[in-house]
């Protein structure tokens, strides 16, 4: 069974991609897989912290968790070019079953070591590169081009559904359960997934029109020539620069920095403060999701995600200079708005932009450059906070990314990148 590839514009229609049982299917086992993901983050990294309180340790997770995308997802992308994507998404379950087990394990047995802990921080991590890369060709198969914006965008609605409620119920976990057992039933969240695709119908023996054989993987060598290979087409070019600047420049570092915030911001519980910073940045990209599927109101090309992104930069800079705490929770809300917005709009630009044959690359150069600059967000707003303040920090780290993204639609001129 496979979804035939649509290339003329369509009328817009609410949840395009929702009509498809198929994408029913993996949207609802994706958000299971997001949520277990952040209940083991929540478990793991307060378990870590009660036993070593040890800085670098918390910073081996940042590192570990992003990393791979950096090194990985060109390569993981080769690889789903040419392989089953169904498959590699199942090792990449696989690998969470075994991290969650692990931590499991040593809890219980109270044998954790620094070691045993980064080992299986490389293993979560490994399990992502994994699992995205391969997830987004694999919406190739399930939906229709003209509908892929709809795909992408709830896609990313679900992972922030998924970075929402993991919390609160990895928290729920902990107070129930004990992070003992809490983190071993967490298990079970990622086997929908898993076993879904064992005989989901979709995949390369699935698909009506084949495409040419696909070249050998060259592992590290494909991210140069991948670059090559797009270097032509300056829409894909600009969204991997823009994603690429803006997880670099900006990232989700500053939710890191959010305590400091709402300290301050305001004058009552820290606590109560930072959880509703967090939140409306959280409830503005859920909003942008629902939002936009129901009215569409967003064109798929260049010039579309670049103003968005201007926007988050605005909306984000003025956030870290305010002093009034409401309406830091207004531009907070705004900013999770804009950056599903345009994260969405340029994810889907690169992925209908990107030739059949070299699809999967080209996926895994836009994650490597969106996921695997996070690593170096921290430097940007965290290191240079502690010289400015993070206020400040956050505030030219957006300001540099904003003449960017003035920059590149200045390039962008007239070409308005594949049109919806």
């Amino acid at each position: 069974m496979t979804t035939p590839s649509a290339t003329a514009p369509a009328p817009h229609r609410s949840f395009a991609a929702m009509r498809h049982s198929g994408y029913r299917m993996h949207f609802t086992t994706y958000v299971l897989a997001m949520m277990a993901d952040n209940i083991e983050h929540v478990i793991s990294y307060w378990m870590m912290y009660q036993k070593f309180h040890s800085p670098a340790l918390g910073g081996f997770a940042v590192v570990s968790h992003w990393l791979p995308f950096l090194l990985l997802s060109v390569p993981m992308g080769a690889l789903a070019d040419r392989m089953d994507p169904r498959r590699l998404i199942q090792v990449g379950m696989l690998l969470f079953i075994v991290a969650s087990l692990g931590w499991g394990y040593f809890f219980i047995t109270d044998t954790l070591q620094i070691w045993h802990a980064m080992v299986l921080l490389t293993i979560h991590g490994l399990a992502g590169v994994f699992w995205q890369t391969s997830s987004q060709l694999l919406l190739h198969d399930i939906v229709p081009t003209a509908e892929m914006q709809s795909a992408v965008r709830l896609n990313a609605t679900a992972r922030y559904l998924g970075v929402l409620v993991g919390p609160a119920i990895g928290g729920l976990f902990m107070l129930t359960l004990g992070p003992k057992f809490g983190i071993l039933v967490n298990t079970a969240f990622y086997l929908p997934l898993l076993l879904w695709l064992w005989k989901a119908p979709y995949g390369p023996k699935f698909r009506q029109n084949k495409t040419p054989p696909k070249r050998a993987v060259r592992g590290f060598a494909d991210i140069a020539q991948t670059a090559r290979d797009v270097a032509g087409q300056p829409a894909i070019v600009s969204m991997v620069v823009l994603v690429g600047a803006a997880s670099c420049f900006v990232g989700n570092s500053y939710q890191a920095q959010m305590p400091a915030f709402a300290q301050d911001l305001g004058h009552g519980d820290p606590g109560t403060l930072y959880s509703m910073l967090l939140a409306a940045d959280a409830a503005g990209a859920l909003v942008a999701g629902f939002l936009l599927e129901s009215l569409g109101a967003l064109k798929t090309n260049a010039r579309t995600a670049l103003v968005l992104a201007m926007a988050w930069c605005v909306a984000l800079g003025t956030f870290a200079l305010v002093n009034n705490y409401v309406l830091a929770l207004v531009l907070l809300f705004m900013a999770g708005f804009f950056e599903l917005s345009f994260s969405s709009t340029a994810q889907t630009l690169v992925q209908i932009s990107a030739k059949p044959e070299m699809r999967g690359r080209v996926i895994g150069l836009f994650n490597m450059s969106a996921l695997g600059m996070r690593a170096f967000s921290g430097l940007t707003v965290g290191v240079a906070g502690t010289l400015v303040g993070v206020h400040h920090s956050l505030a030219g780290a957006a300001l540099v990314l904003l003449c960017l993204t003035v920059w590149l639609l200045m390039r962008a001129g007239g070409n308005r990148g594949a049109p919806r």
